[in-house]
């Protein structure tokens, strides 16, 4: 990787033997290792058994959750919150692991359409909860940097499952509980959105 860095430094222009930009390479692959960690992560170790047989079958919500993730189209970060709610039936997850859980994902060059759905899959399969509501919120550097330039603009996706796709009260309910009602229109609608940052060039 520290070779592929020379060379775009130099197709850039730069001289990566200079003082500044030495070290760069050895710099930029231990970031970017880090930042595609989630690769290599292990679901159920990064669970670690934090699975627990709880009489509770009301709506537990995780909001607010910070993610920093790369877009996989141009390689810039896009970063926000990510809103987790599920209603468990037997069992409940250990509240520091949902955020756990959303780096895993985040970790990764991925869309944002794709990040969503991938937690509220995940959550699915480990708990079998009655339903699974995932909301991100973020801003693409890809949209602020360069192309269309709009710097006040950002990402709200969503991912509804169970009870939240199939009662508008339950999915209204979160929505209130996470204060972004009136910022998702046409959540009622099952077709999935584009991938946000495609374009022409």
């Amino acid at each position: 990787m520290q070779d592929a860095i020379r060379k775009l430094l130099t197709d850039l222009g730069e001289d990566p033997t200079r003082e500044g930009l030495r070290d760069t390479p050895k710099r930029v692959e231990k970031a970017y290792k880090f930042l595609t960690s989630g690769y290599s992560a292990d679901i159920d170790h990064v669970l670690n058994g934090a699975l627990f047989s709880v009489d509770y079958s009301e709506m537990v919500i995780v909001k607010d959750i910070d993610f920093y993730s790369l877009c996989e189209h141009h390689l810039l970060p896009f970063f926000g919150k990510c809103h987790v709610a599920y209603i468990p039936t037997d069992k409940v997850i250990g509240l520091s692991k949902i955020p756990r859980l959303v780096d895993v994902f985040a970790r990764r060059l991925q869309v944002q359409e794709r990040l969503t759905n991938q937690i509220a899959d995940v959550i699915r399969e480990k708990i079998a909860p009655l339903g699974v509501a995932v909301v991100m919120e973020a801003t693409h550097l890809c949209m602020s940097m360069r192309g269309v330039e709009k710097q006040n603009s950002f990402c709200v996706t969503s991912a509804m499952l169970g009870a939240f796709r199939n009662s508008a009260r339950t999915r209204m309910e979160f929505l209130e509980l996470i204060k972004l009602r009136s910022a998702i229109p046409g959540l009622r609608d099952a077709a999935a959105a584009g991938l946000a940052c495609v374009g022409d060039d």
